[in-house]
């Protein structure tokens, strides 16, 4: 069995349950409110920033001149779309340049980007791109499946042709089949650190959105009141 075949078994469970999420059902019917996802789009947007950064530190790393070429293509391509789609809803949202720049990661989006970067950093390439694949893989499942009920004139159809549509679906399957490539040059050791990374990033894909939909952000300390133990 594949590399991708056999995570995408180990964590099908999971993205089940992300398709189910409040967040995705009311992205589907264009009742998520607003603010929801005006929240989202800031975090999203900074972590696609980081995101890039891991690909193309992934990429300087990558064993031959297609790898090389895949990966960056995949960052620039991540930056595209950051300042397209976002640029768009953080316009129609009200987002400046200012608020933008002064808001920091959620710790759900930092814990991601910071994962992200260490693991293209210390890991081979080949665990690299395992962890960097749900981010492709679940948003594609995600997309087609919004795409597959979507409510007619909805708010978000933006956000929505862009993760159904043909451009990324193309930029998944070369995801996939790098994957796969690499991890069937892999010792059985790398192979299985390979399925481990990509689990734990699809585990925080399922955490971001959840924290988008709750819009947590970092606690206050000095608010927080811990009673003193009996």
């Amino acid at each position: 069995m594949s590399f991708t075949q056999t995570v995408f078994d180990q964590t099908a469970e999971l993205c089940a349950t992300i398709r189910a999420m409040p967040f995705n059902r009311m992205l589907a019917d264009g009742s998520l409110a607003p603010v929801v996802f005006r929240h989202y789009m800031i975090q999203d947007a900074l972590y696609l920033e980081g995101f890039a950064r891991a690909l193309a530190q992934t990429s300087a790393r990558a064993p031959d001149a297609e790898a090389v070429r895949q990966l960056a293509q995949s960052a620039a391509g991540a930056i595209a779309v950051e300042r397209q789609m976002h640029a768009h809803y953080l316009g129609l949202f009200g987002v400046s340049a200012e608020e933008f720049a002064a808001t920091p990661r959620t710790p759900v989006c930092d814990h991601y980007v910071s994962f992200l970067n260490a693991t293209s950093a210390t890991a081979n390439v080949a665990v690299a791109t395992a962890a960097l694949l749900p981010c492709f893989w679940v948003y594609r499942d995600v997309g087609r499946d919004i795409a597959s009920r979507v409510s007619v004139g909805n708010p978000y159809q933006a956000w929505i042709d862009t993760y159904s549509g043909e451009d990324f679906d193309a930029a998944v399957t070369n995801a996939c089949a790098l994957a796969d490539r690499l991890a069937a040059q892999a010792s059985p050791r790398d192979r299985a650190e390979m399925e481990h990374v990509y689990q734990r990033s699809a585990l925080l894909e399922w955490m971001f959105w959840d924290s988008a939909y709750r819009q947590a952000g970092w606690p206050d300390p000095v608010a927080t009141d811990h009673p003193q133990p009996a």
